[in-house]
């Protein structure tokens, strides 16, 4: 039975693995667009962002976690209102705890990932790359000697592709490509490497101060109506960030341990653990990786808010999410 709750144990969490989000359709707000984790309507020129319990790997939808979506959308609204100062975003409120109502941008085809440390498992991570002998890595030249999860000496920004349409994936590319296939304007790009390296040193100290390291981060960007630089989609969350439990960490890295991470990367390391990385059918995720997955974004969203994560269990999620949609028509 669902209940109303103050606090998420390990419990409410198994007992909620069924009512994840996998979808949310409301026809009377029109057609329905879908990414790997978020729906969204059009309606009076906004945009109405609903993100889901989807949990993507490697590219791919890979199952759902619950309560994950809620973390998220909570946690951006978080840093979408302490980063306004730095640059502009598309939020203008949150409708529900998975529901974003956010301005329409014309999406920039690349993503900004800001690294302040060389680890990651996928195609596009620098670790990878690296140990595969590679050290002209997205036009950066890396010294010999670098070990996986070692701290660099100044953050570095690796630009990819902005993967589109199903089965897309994100693919590495430098700054020079950027600006020679005419991607995005030379005078814009200029400013999104400036304001990634402020998001980045804002998102470090606040992170620090909850407890975690931001080992990396993915920022998007577009351009409003008036063509203005416009943070979108989210921003220094688990699941598009690196996120390593800093009072571990040095002990960790020196005994050539992997480090606690409480981001997305616990589950892409179980998928490489059992061959998945991408091709064919993913393997499904136990109950206890979910649970496992769901409490740490929780304890992410807590330790960097300072908030305790509460949600209305009265009912279940997915009539929630309806009963606030039908508030906006």
């Amino acid at each position: 039975m669902l209940s109303v709750v103050t606090m998420i144990d390990k419990k409410t969490i198994l007992e909620n693995i069924p009512e994840a989000i996998d979808k949310i359709a409301y026809p009377k707000l029109g057609r329905r667009n879908s990414g790997k984790v978020r729906d969204w309507y059009i309606r009076n020129n906004l945009r109405i962002l609903i993100t889901t319990d989807r949990v993507s790997a490697f590219d791919k939808v890979v199952g759902t976690v619950p309560f994950r979506g809620a973390v998220l959308n909570k946690l951006s609204q978080f840093w979408f209102e302490k980063t306004r100062d730095i640059v502009a975003n598309h939020m203008i409120g949150i409708t529900d705890p998975n529901v974003m109502l956010v301005s329409e941008c014309q999406a920039l085809p690349v993503e900004v990932i800001v690294r302040g440390h060389i680890t990651g498992v996928t195609q596009t991570s620098i670790w990878k790359m690296y140990s595969e002998g590679q050290r002209i890595i997205y036009g950066i030249k890396f010294p010999e000697g670098l070990v996986k999860n070692q701290k660099l000496k100044k953050p570095v920004i690796t630009p990819t592709t902005r993967a589109t349409g199903p089965g897309g994936h994100d693919e590495p590319i430098t700054a020079a490509e950027i600006i020679k296939k005419k991607l995005v304007p030379p005078n814009i790009w200029r400013q999104i490497e400036k304001v990634a390296r402020d998001l980045f040193e804002r998102g470090t100290k606040i992170c620090q101060k909850g407890g975690f390291i931001l080992a990396d981060t993915k920022y998007e960007f577009g351009l409003s109506k008036n063509g203005k630089l416009t943070l979108i989609d989210e921003i220094h969350t688990p699941d598009s960030s690196r996120l390593w439990l800093k009072k571990t960490y040095r002990e960790r890295f020196k005994k050539g341990q992997e480090v606690e991470n409480y981001d997305k990367e616990i589950m892409r390391i179980w998928f490489k653990e059992r061959g998945y990385s991408g091709k064919g059918k993913a393997p499904e995720i136990p109950d206890s990786l979910k649970v496992q997955i769901a409490t740490r974004y929780m304890e992410v969203y807590e330790k960097i808010t300072g908030e305790k994560f509460i949600i209305d269990l009265k009912v279940p999620p997915k009539e929630r999410i309806l009963e606030n949609l039908s508030m906006l028509i």
